[in-house]
Order: C-alpha cells, then sequence, then structure tokens
C-alpha cells in the first residue's frame, strides 16, 4: 500500500538530479501529481522560490505575501519513497481549506468565538505534548 497519496505535500531529503542535469537540493517542496504502482514511485511537481510574473518579462523573485506571488514550478520528476518526506497529507489540507470556507461565511461575532476554541485546543494540545515528555 502506498505510503504517500495524490496531492500530498512533500519536500526532498536528499538532492535530485533532475533528467535536465539541473540539481534540486534537499529540502525543496513538492507535490505528488502521480502514483505508480501502488506507490513504488511518485510522479513530484518541484517548486523553487515565490516569484510573480510581470508582462513581458521573466519571473522575478517575490514575497510570499504578495498576493500575485506564488512558487515556481522548477520541474516534475519521478521520486521514491526514500527520497521524500511527507509535509502535509492532501486530507489534511482538504480539512483546512474547508474550515477557512466555514469560517469565510461565519458572521463577525462568531469569528471571537472560534478564534478562542481553536486557542483552547492548541493550549490543549500543548499542555498534551509536555505530559508526554
Amino acid at each position: 500500500m502506498s505510503q504517500f497519496k495524490l496531492f500530498d505535500s512533500i519536500k526532498l531529503k536528499e538532492p535530485l538530479v533532475m533528467d535536465s542535469g539541473e540539481i534540486v537540493p534537499e529540502g525543496s517542496p513538492g507535490a505528488i501529481v502521480e502514483v505508480f504502482n501502488d506507490g513504488e514511485a511518485y510522479m513530484v511537481e518541484l517548486f523553487g522560490g515565490w516569484v510573480k510574473a510581470e508582462v513581458g518579462k521573466a519571473f522575478t523573485p517575490a514575497d510570499r505575501d504578495d498576493d500575485e506571488s506564488f512558487m515556481e514550478t522548477i520541474g516534475v520528476e519521478t521520486v521514491y519513497p526514500h527520497q521524500i518526506i511527507l509535509v502535509n497529507s492532501a486530507d489534511i489540507m482538504a480539512t483546512r481549506a474547508e474550515l477557512l470556507a466555514l469560517v469565510n461565511e461565519l458572521p463577525e461575532t462568531a469569528l471571537a468565538e472560534v478564534r478562542d476554541f481553536a486557542a483552547f485546543l492548541k493550549s490543549k494540545q500543548q499542555r498534551t505534548i509536555e505530559i508526554s515528555h
């Protein structure tokens, strides 16, 4: 059974030599876009730095908080399970997106309650971690 799933967010555990000869450094982020033979290998879209497009120009470096910025795709390569680690599962990212959509529909008066509840859950989690250590 596959250790990783389609659209999982990953990082490289080691440098990767792409088919073009370019070396992608360890720690580079990516996303799984295809799963081969139930997880024997994965096609991964690898990302570089944050950039933005300007008309008639090449991509220029940008701040990730800029509304027009995005992570540049540096290539799509086949990788093996031992070369990658999970950063965020696609399931968790979908849940976060669903929560964000729900929060965006709440009236302003309810936002403080949601914030307080999330802070309570975070605090409870932290206490659990401290107790277990």
